[in-house]
């Protein structure tokens, strides 16, 4: 499955639109790793904890936009946006959000 942020794939004609998928993915951080990841913050380093999260919460919703796109018959989706928010109370949760475009592209 190819994916992309652009509109099109180079090399390749979509040949049908096959409708727009998405997949999102919601992860609760932990109460220890937050406070370890702000005393970070303060000093100034990278807050690892955090960035391992976004990464699984990312690897998790493109995972469903790809089995979404599947299902229609596809073998591409294009157009993807990529949002991140913080929700629940007192924003205790992260959750990542995608979107494309489902198609089936040929080589051109």
């Amino acid at each position: 499955m190819q994916v992309s942020t652009t509109p099109t794939l180079e090399g390749f004609t979509i040949a049908e639109y096959c409708g727009v998928v998405t997949g999102e993915a919601i992860l609760g951080a932990n109460i220890f790793r937050d406070f370890f990841a702000g005393v970070r913050d303060i000093v100034g380093g990278r807050s690892g904890a955090y960035e391992k999260e976004l990464r699984k919460a990312r690897e998790i919703a493109f995972r469903e936009l790809e089995e979404q796109a599947k299902e229609r018959g596809a073998n591409a989706v294009v157009g993807i946006d990529i949002d991140y928010e913080t929700v629940g109370k007192d924003s205790s949760m992260l959750m990542v959000s995608v979107s494309g475009t489902a198609v089936i592209v040929h080589r051109k």
